[in-house]
């Protein structure tokens, strides 16, 4: 299963220099926020598979105005139609007001009320997100800290893959596009990141009985 991550700018490459075919070879797209809804669409057209996304903290204007065609997975956990679950869960950490901004005491609300979906699907498969978790990827300054629940479900739930956006690598910082948080590999989806999944032997489901009791977070 090929897909392409992408967040945080339009990609030149996937934009303004997009030539036709370009996107036919992928199977999904995960977008993990703070772009613009002509380019989400301009995505879900060409593109002959699904667009999935979540908001970022710059995506206010979403809530009145989505992107068309696309899947919108904020506080869900979305099957795609070979069985892969997505967790997704946007917003940065909240340094203002803003709709798509949260506490960790916030963000861990919202993880616990996905609890029972979490133990019906027994699990997910990938972490889409906006913000990084906490002390991986992450910055000190609040615009730009991490949440430490994300890393809290990766110790419960194990996905193959937490991706997430926010942090630009032209900050100056040396932040890996790849990374691993145990079994777990970390993609920074800034501007894109295209990937396989091998979805016949990486996709794993807890057991009914071994999923995380109620409240884990």
């Amino acid at each position: 299963m090929r897909i392409l991550a992408v967040a945080d700018i339009e990609s030149p490459y996937y934009y303004d220099y997009y030539t036709p075919g370009k996107l036919a070879g992928f199977d999904l797209i995960l977008a993990c926020g703070d772009l613009r809804q002509e380019y989400l669409e301009f995505l879900a057209t060409l593109a002959p598979c699904p667009v999935l996304y979540v908001r970022g903290n710059h995506d206010d204007s979403y809530a009145q105005d989505p992107p068309g065609g696309c899947i919108c997975v904020e506080d869900k956990i979305y099957r795609c139609e070979n069985g892969l679950r997505i967790l997704g869960l946007g917003g940065s950490y909240k340094y203002r007001d803003g709709e798509n901004m949260y506490t960790e005491r916030q963000m861990r609300r919202r993880v616990r009320r996905l609890w029972p979906r979490l133990w019906w699907n027994r699990g997910f498969d990938i972490l889409l997100t906006h913000a990084p978790a906490r002390h991986l990827n992450d910055m000190d300054s609040l615009s730009h800290r991490g949440f430490s629940c994300f890393l809290d479900l990766m110790d419960l739930y194990r996905p193959k893959y937490f991706i997430h956006g926010h942090i630009h690598k032209n900050y100056g910082m040396k932040v890996p596009q790849r990374s691993f948080y145990g079994n777990t590999t970390v993609i920074n989806a800034f501007d894109y990141c295209a990937f396989e999944y091998d979805d016949h032997n990486a996709r794993m489901t807890l057991p009914a009985w071994q999923c995380p009791a109620p409240s884990p977070l």
